[in-house]
């Protein structure tokens, strides 16, 4: 009875793990926004904490950048354009990363 009980444990643990390593940063990685973006200091595109500085007091900034990652767009931080990546990343990867990017600090 122990045994099963440690077993199902383990299972459960790793599917745990497995969820938890879906995070935006993980996220950010798989889905080629390193590409064109860093965390800290300019790429392509902007950081991500220069893109949360801009937009951390704006309480419609997660919904416009979810539009923004979705679908493109420009103008925010100069020229150079957002390419759309709705028809490569889910909309729940999309709301993931762009939670994670407003958090960065």
């Amino acid at each position: 009875m122990k045994l099963r009980y440690i077993l199902a444990m383990t299972a459960a643990l790793s599917i745990s793990a497995t969820a938890f390593a879906d995070d935006g940063e993980a996220l950010f990685k798989k889905s080629g926004c390193a590409g064109c973006h860093k965390v800290d200091g300019k790429a392509v595109g902007p950081s991500f904490k220069d893109i949360a500085a801009k937009y951390k007091d704006d309480k419609g900034a997660q919904a416009a950048l979810e539009l923004k990652v979705r679908n493109g767009g420009k103008g925010s931080f100069g020229a150079m354009s957002m390419p759309a990546t709705g028809k490569s990343v889910s909309d729940d990867s999309i709301k993931t990363i762009v939670s994670w990017i407003l958090s960065q600090k």
